[in-house]
């Protein structure tokens, strides 16, 4: 198959939230677009390297009722179609790219409510410390924020695992008196992390959560729901836009207490220069 008939197969898979092991099949029939149009479930699943009912259920989350219908609208892909405008042919990767490019798009046009940016910058700011969870695929983008809020707040916590110490690491946090928590919770939404959601509101701690839409099950238990789009067009998520949110509300906290901020800057520096951190 064409460069054009390829994306047009990619095209039924745009914006549609898949599994790993569902975009390994998305993946396969892209690469073999030409042929997968007249393959059964079994020889797909035998090139994806999953199992037939994985196939199936490929099939269903594309909102079809089994995959004979899929592989129908697969063969109307190979045979023809909308081609997209010149210039605008994509590989796999290019869109996905373009996806992210379009998320956080979108994340710039949610930002308009200045006001409400400040204050939950002013929330998270007046915490001490500040509880920041973030469990499975959102612990590096809180173990991130963490490093850089740590520069501006004296006491930032990350809570990056689960199991019975989050709770007591959330109880020693409200008892030393923290007020509010940040979660950053992301698709596929640890069920430990909505529970540390519901003990933190029991603890009485205001609770701010970055997730990536407004109807994920994070944003119901949360007090503000910040949310930015995750990226679906790999085998795995890309964060680019939830990262971008994280560091505008960093932005927001610092905005929130400008001297402190200023001042523990200059400590680090001054420190930094001193132990000779970084290479000149």
């Amino acid at each position: 198959m064409n460069q054009k008939g390829a994306e047009r197969v990619l095209a039924l898979f745009a914006d549609v939230r898949l599994t790993p092991t569902q975009r390994r099949i998305a993946h396969t029939l892209v690469q073999h677009a030409g042929a997968a149009a007249w393959l059964s479930a079994a020889e797909v699943a035998d090139l994806a390297g999953v199992s037939q009912p994985s196939v199936t259920r490929f099939a269903m989350a594309l909102g079809h009722d089994g995959y004979p219908a899929l592989r129908q609208r697969l063969r109307e892909a190979a045979t023809g179609g909308p081609a997209e405008a010149p210039g605008r042919q994509s590989t796999e990767v290019q869109h996905a790219v373009r996806q992210e490019m379009a998320n956080l798009e979108r994340l710039a046009d949610d930002l308009d409510d200045a006001d409400r940016l400040t204050a939950v910058g002013a929330l998270l700011a007046g915490s001490r410390p500040l509880p920041v969870v973030g469990l499975r695929a959102a612990a590096p983008l809180a173990a991130y924020f963490g490093f850089f809020a740590a520069k501006v707040l004296p006491d930032v916590r990350v809570l990056d695992s689960g199991g019975t110490l989050l709770t007591d690491r959330l109880e020693q946090a409200r008892a030393a008196g923290a007020t509010a928590m940040l979660a950053i919770v992301l698709p596929r939404y640890p069920r430990e992390a909505l529970d540390a959601l519901a003990e933190a509101r029991a603890l009485g701690l205001r609770t701010v959560v970055i997730t990536d839409s407004p109807v994920s099950p994070a944003a119901e238990p949360a007090e503000v729901a910040l949310t930015a789009r995750v990226g679906a067009g790999l085998v795995f998520d890309l964060h680019t836009a939830p990262m971008t949110l994280a560091m505008v509300l960093l932005q927001a906290i610092c905005d929130a207490v400008p001297d402190q901020a200023q001042r523990r800057l200059e400590e680090f520096e001054s420190s930094a220069a001193r132990r000779q951190v970084f290479v000149p």
